[in-house]
């Protein structure tokens, strides 16, 4: 589920090339060539049920959501698609492992409740309480050990940190959003600032490549130390701003500048720049005139304007087997070159 998202594309891609049987639910068709499609409305039970009769699938990994106005709305509708998708293959009697994606604001909270109240110390631990504030993660991990208990199939959780990967028109893209936010400044005579908060700045912070998110799945579906486990999921290092900012700064040609007293919102910053895009989509003949569909100022806002610090550990992934690594500043230019070369970025 997601397969076409910043997460499933890289997900369908490497379980192709494993050699799995792959079917893709989304609604447009996977790019990766030896995917199936299965069309359908998540929203839409009776409709998710007659598109979904014949698949049979053994393993299921749900790496979408559905964003809603409210807290209370996410709950509903996200778990909701959980409890019908997990209701429909649970009955075909096929399935032997299920992974859910979901994200370190387990620990943090949801937008509505974003870091407030007492917060579990840093690194996260995988065994921390749950806040006490409504959350949509943990309505759809209930549903998902529900489900398990109900038809016999195992489960793991993916507790990724800010995911980073290549895909187009997804709302939680950090890469493509300093991508085309460099861009941007460049044209305007404008320094690259650093637009968030100076304790994202000076702190150690981690993020989660897609490629390794789904490596990481794919390890927990057919390892049995892994079964029935919720686990974070990180590239293994830790980063500092203050000195990956400049190296992204040199990388894209513009002037590197650090944070000022208060965050500096994109989303304030890059108000009517839809005007520049379009002059640079037209210079370098870019293929996304909709600047909305390669930037989500919103979400990298909230991930570089955290008045605390964030990071995971994984010591209970690496106990259980798993040994992925990526370099993060590597991942992060390796991720904007190709933006570059396939004419999304300048």
């Amino acid at each position: 589920m997601g397969a076409t998202g910043i997460t499933g594309s890289t997900l369908v891609h490497q379980l192709v090339d494993a050699g799995w049987r792959t079917s893709g639910l989304s609604r447009r068709p996977p790019t990766t060539a030896g995917a199936a499609h299965v069309a359908a409305d998540l929203l839409d039970a009776d409709d998710l049920r007659e598109q979904l009769a014949d698949l049979h699938p053994t393993h299921l990994f749900i790496n979408a959501w559905v964003r809603q106005e409210s807290e209370a709305r996410n709950i509903e509708v996200n778990a909701g698609i959980v409890r019908d998708l997990l209701a429909i293959l649970g009955e075909q009697g096929s399935l032997q492992h299920v992974a859910l994606v979901t994200g370190l604001k387990h620990y943090l909270g949801p937008f509505e409740a974003y870091g407030q109240g007492e917060l579990p110390d840093t690194p996260f631990l995988e065994d921390a309480e749950r806040l006490p504030v409504p959350n949509f993660y943990y309505a759809q991990e209930d549903e998902l050990f529900a489900a398990a208990a109900r038809h016999g199939f195992t489960w793991s959780v993916h507790r990724a940190h800010t995911v980073i990967g290549h895909a187009v028109g997804n709302a939680m893209n950090i890469v493509s959003t300093l991508g085309a936010y460099a861009a941007i400044v460049r044209e305007s005579g404008r320094p690259f600032t650093f637009p968030g908060s100076l304790a994202q700045w000076n702190g150690v912070v981690d993020l989660t490549d897609a490629a390794q998110l789904a490596d990481h799945q794919a390890w927990a579906a057919t390892t049995p130390a892994a079964a029935d486990t919720a686990f974070n999921i990180v590239n293994g290092d830790v980063v500092r701003w203050r000195r990956l900012w400049p190296t992204l700064a040199e990388h894209l040609g513009v002037q590197a500048q650090g944070p000022g007293e208060q965050p500096q919102p994109l989303e304030q910053q890059m108000a009517g720049a839809q005007e520049v895009w379009g002059r640079l989509v037209t210079e370098h003949q870019l293929l996304e005139p909709d600047l909305s569909r390669i930037a989500s100022w919103w979400h990298t806002d909230s991930d570089l304007g955290r008045p605390i610090e964030v990071l995971a550990d994984m010591t209970r992934s690496r106990l259980a087997g798993f040994t992925g690594y990526v370099s993060t500043e590597r991942s992060l230019l390796r991720l904007l070159d190709r933006y570059r070369a396939e004419r999304y970025l300048p």
